[in-house]
């Protein structure tokens, strides 16, 4: 049990590492002894972060990977060996009135959200079970997995299916030793909405709706995908776990007894 956070000997693709919850999955990750590979399209930007890791002594490469394209999903997949975990992190976010999405909108958010991710987890998965080590797959949904709000329907149907997938996953890949999971990352400040957060209003909002009463940050996902992708959670498969301060679950009101 002094080990449950250990992932020693492991190899962990980070798809959508570049920045965000990404690149802080994937720094908790080389901390905790697996050799990370660093996964997005901005391969620069990646190079530079995985020498820091290195810095650390840590392991850790670069991987250029676009999910857009069915091409760059085939070519990094197949230059990997098999790898023990995957972390599905990329995607984007659009926010507007249902009415308005265009189908270019619609299609560009299902296929970096959904449609990449998809075919992403069908290779490295196939793989994972031709090596028949078991393994781990962690998909990163969103409160959208699990409820609703406003101005996000597009971004809410792609989150919802990675739930989903997650769920008819563990119950497929269960027999090979694999364990799928989603997290549920709350309001959690990163590029994709740094801006909406500027507005003093969202800051009064959150501490009236929920029991931490502040935005979250990318390093406050990082340990839950470490230890959903090490051997504390042997049993545990097919879950959406929130991180999200308690919006889903608690309230809170001025009534004092």
């Amino acid at each position: 049990m002094d080990n449950i956070f250990s992932l020693q000997g492991k190899t962990a693709l980070v798809a959508g590492a570049s920045r965000g919850i990404g690149l802080a999955i994937a720094e908790a990750m080389a901390a905790a002894g697996a050799r990370t590979i660093l996964a997005a399209r901005s391969i620069d930007k990646l190079n530079t972060h995985a020498a820091r890791f290195r810095e650390q002594g840590w392991q850790a490469g670069a991987l250029a990977l676009d999910v857009a394209s069915s091409e760059s999903i085939r070519a990094a997949a197949e230059s990997l060996d098999p790898v023990d975990i995957l972390v599905n992190v990329a995607g984007a976010n659009l926010r507007k009135p249902f009415e308005q999405y265009t189908r270019q909108e619609y299609d560009s958010l299902l296929q970096t959200n959904l449609h990449g991710l998809m075919e992403l987890t069908q290779r490295v998965g196939s793989r994972m079970i031709a090596a028949g080590r078991g393994g781990k797959i962690i998909f990163i949904g969103s409160l959208m997995s699990i409820l609703g709000l406003p101005y996000l329907s597009v971004y809410a149907i792609t989150k919802g299916a990675l739930a989903q997938l997650a769920k008819v996953l563990a119950a497929e890949w269960g027999k090979y030793g694999i364990q799928v999971n989603c997290i549920a990352p709350g309001f959690i400040i990163t590029d994709l909405n740094r801006a909406m957060w500027q507005d003093p209003k969202m800051n009064e909002w959150i501490r009236g709706v929920q029991a931490n009463p502040v935005p979250g940050k990318p390093e406050d996902i990082a340990p839950l995908a470490v230890f959903l992708a090490g051997a504390g959670s042997r049993y545990i498969t097919g879950q959406v776990i929130a991180v999200d301060g308690g919006y889903s679950t608690t309230g809170v009101w001025p009534f004092q007894p």
